[in-house]
């Protein structure tokens, strides 16, 4: 049997449920013999255990043989992913989906070729009402082995029925492939650098993605084919910043969901994706009345009784929710208020960090920084941005440790850390000389830094403020530049320090007027 790693077999045990708990008891209760009761008692151990050690368990229980330990975990791993699959199999329905294709082909092997086509019959009226092509292909595949051992005078209409099902799903597998595999590139590219920052970069995606979309006459697809047909080109059209474009998309994979209510329950990890992509529309063009609706609808989501919420489900719920909340506070340029939910969201991400992806703990870590900075804390703004700064991985996301190291000196000239400051100006500049670029926004921050605190001659700190300001206002629609500023708005830091008001009071003003 394969060797499990220790960790792996402890997180899964601390994922389950109570009633998981309770229904592994009861199904493991029903093996008797003495080698089967020891990873029963593992079981109990490792539930036990607060943070995870071999070691103490084999010097306390000595019943384990250590020759035996790996052996034994590896077994009562998958016990336990069975006990799960037994205990979900009517709650989840690609489960039961499975499951079904699996009695059938159990009564295929046994010769009972009638009541495998009962069986197979009850898998795809399943696997239609959720819209599996990829499932009911497999389904197909069985059935056309089992008809020609059933056939009789009548069954001619099936089989004409059966090759036009899979005729049709096949081309249906192959969209929602091709449609899919556009969606998790473009996906690749934004984890990667964030948004398009170079003519060349765009010029690249442009040229992917019209190669790679096929002919298609959107009125023949099917539900699963239009969803990721329109993740596609929401994908695309985020990463090209055309954001109009983008709400054009996400609203139309929303009313493919409302036409379908049923396929909110059947594909809600998508569905929730879906609400996702919407509200970062919404929010990227200030329509702040629909974002607090769409906001709704997507808290709604932990209330509804009839869903059922898996551990994967919470978690993005809980990225989705926690994100818009703290994007809701930026839209309203209310910091100060906004800080207060970090504590709440603090305790969350501590529940949740071993299961969040690293892009997605970035962007959490980012986000509360710059809420901190809104209401002028520039200290808890420098613990947030640390936390980035002394991150491993620099090739995720590099778009947010870039502005990450811009934020810093903006904290550090704040905060008058001269001595933090020189140093980081360093490193910053070697940063962006190591990666090979440097926008105009960039260069024109760490110009001013330099100056005022390179150069005692340049101490007129106003004029210098006015400057960058005139500066920076060239930039703001430059195609390849604007960006820059959706990451961290420098013209209202700026008429903060030349009006002399908090940057909270500029935001507030200038978000009342964009939101109405």
């Amino acid at each position: 049997m394969p060797k499990q790693k220790s960790d792996q077999l402890y997180n899964l045990i601390h994922s389950l449920s109570k009633g998981e708990k309770r229904f592994f008891k009861l199904y493991s209760s029903r093996l008797s013999n003495s080698t089967d009761k020891k990873f029963i008692l593992l079981f109990d151990v490792l539930e036990k255990q607060k943070t995870h050690n071999d070691d103490l368990i084999l010097s306390k229980n000595k019943v384990f043989n250590p020759k035996q330990f790996s052996n034994l975990k590896a077994h009562l791993y998958f016990q336990i992913l069975k006990s799960v699959r037994l205990c979900n199999a009517t709650k989840q329905e690609n489960l039961t989906i499975t499951m079904l294709l699996d009695y059938a082909r159990i009564l295929y092997n046994k010769c009972l070729y009638k009541e495998c086509v009962k069986m197979i019959d009850k898998a795809k009226v399943k696997v239609i009402e959720n819209d599996c092509s990829v499932l009911l292909l497999e389904i197909l595949d069985l059935e056309k082995m089992v008809i020609p051992k059933t056939l009789e005078s009548g069954n001619e209409a099936r089989v004409n029925l059966l090759i036009a099902n899979s005729n049709h799903t096949t081309i249906s597998v192959k969209n929602s492939n091709v449609f899919s595999n556009l969606s998790l590139k473009l996906s690749s590219y934004y984890v990667q650098t964030g948004f398009s920052r170079t003519e060349k970069d765009l010029k690249n995606v442009i040229q992917f993605f019209k190669s790679s979309v096929p002919e298609y006459q959107e009125c023949e697809l099917s539900f699963q084919e239009k969803m990721y047909l329109y993740n596609s080109f929401i994908g695309y059209y985020f990463y090209t910043q055309n954001f109009v474009e983008g709400y054009n998309y996400a609203s139309k994979l929303i009313n493919l969901f409302e036409k379908q209510p049923e396929m909110k329950r059947h594909k809600l990890e998508h569905y929730i994706k879906a609400l996702n992509n919407l509200l970062v529309v919404q929010n990227k063009l200030y329509k702040y009345s629909e974002f607090v609706e769409t906001l709704k609808l997507l808290v709604g989501l932990k209330r509804n009784k009839e869903l059922i919420l898996t551990e994967n489900i919470n978690l993005n719920l809980f990225k989705a929710i926690y994100i818009h909340e703290i994007n809701r506070h930026f839209m309203l340029g209310e910091f100060t208020a906004g800080t207060r939910i970090v504590d709440a969201l603090e305790h969350e991400l501590n529940r949740f960090i071993r299961l969040l992806d690293k892009p997605s703990i970035l962007l959490f870590y980012y986000k509360i920084a710059c809420l901190f900075i809104g209401s002028s804390n520039f200290k808890m703004g420098v613990k947030w941005l640390n936390k980035i700064y002394n991150a491993k991985e620099l090739k995720l996301r590099e778009d947010i440790h870039s502005f990450t190291r811009i934020l810093l000196l903006v904290c550090h000239f704040e905060m008058n850390n001269e001595l933090a400051l020189e140093t980081l100006l360093r490193s910053t500049y070697r940063y962006f000389l190591k990666k090979g670029m440097l926008s105009e926004y960039e260069r024109n921050i760490l110009d001013f830094i330099h100056t005022l605190f390179m150069d005692p001659r340049e101490r007129n700190i106003k004029v210098q403020f006015i400057n960058l300001k005139i500066n920076m206002l060239k930039l703001e629609n430059e195609p390849f530049e604007k960006r820059a500023f959706m990451y961290f708005d420098i013209i209202s830091w700026l008429e903060s320090k030349i009006e002399n008001e908090s940057i909270e009071i500029v935001i507030k003003r200038k978000a009342l007027l964009r939101i109405g």
